[in-house]
């Protein structure tokens, strides 16, 4: 990747677990890094403090989009969309009404109108162009107590299937990726590990995957992630880490 020497990337979810780890592992020459979280912290980063599960905050990550890419020379530009929540675990009849609603609105409602955004902003760019949304194998596979957030992934997969088709038609077009992360060990599979077997009835799956040392490390699916950038892969494209590894 060090033919890519001049790269502005993004984050969302830089400053804690998978994103945080995407922050410290970026492979380019040089970098502009901007972390969009409510708390910060990713080193050598520019904060753009906003809580995304909040509609009101995603008029000012579009307009960062905006004012840095207006005179950007460089050779790449990326978005990782990482910010994601498990909260709340439980049945869906039964969880808070209003931390039900930031999920959805986070993992899902959030993910696609940033993700519009930045490909308004990349439009006619000629620079390479990239952006990856981390996706979940409960995209895939129900997973009992986790309704909104495997519902969120799921509606992730299917908009990069259906905008990557429509980057196909556009010369150069951003690169849309959607990519599983696997198991990984980071405070969401935490919280997954703490929760009752009446919220998540799988829970002890989880415990055993961390008893049996199967949770991967956040900074080697970091890596993973950033070598798509460099696989020949179809615009588009739904995959796991396991598939490219």
């Amino acid at each position: 990747m060090s033919r890519l020497r001049h790269a502005l990337v993004w984050i969302s979810g830089a400053s804690a677990g998978l994103g945080a780890a995407l922050a410290a592992t970026i492979p380019f020459e040089y970098v502009e890094m901007i972390d969009i979280s409510r708390r910060g912290g990713a080193v050598g980063a520019r904060h753009v403090s906003v809580d995304l599960a909040d509609p009101a905050s995603w008029s000012a990550v579009a307009a960062d989009f905006d004012g840095q890419l207006a005179d950007f020379t460089g050779d790449a530009v990326v978005f990782i969309h990482c910010a994601a929540t498990l909260t709340p675990l439980g049945s869906a009849d039964r969880v808070d009404t209003g931390e039900y609603t930031r999920n959805v609105l986070l993992n899902s409602a959030c993910a696609q109108v940033l993700g519009h955004a930045f490909l308004a902003a990349v439009a006619g760019m000629s620079c390479e162009q990239h952006l990856i949304m981390v996706s979940s194998g409960a995209a895939q596979r129900p997973h009992e107590g986790e309704s909104s957030y495997g519902a969120g992934k799921a509606a992730i997969d299917q908009w990069v299937r259906t905008v990557g088709l429509e980057q196909e038609r556009r010369v150069p077009g951003c690169r849309v990726l959607s990519v599983s992360p696997g198991a990984v060990d980071t405070a969401m599979q935490a919280e997954l590990r703490a929760s009752s077997d009446v919220q998540v009835p799988e829970v002890s799956r989880f415990r055993q995957l961390e008893a049996d040392g199967q949770l991967a490390k956040p900074e080697d699916v970091a890596r993973t992630i950033w070598s798509l950038l460099d696989r020949n892969l179809p615009n588009g494209a739904v995959l796991h880490v396991r598939d490219v590894t």
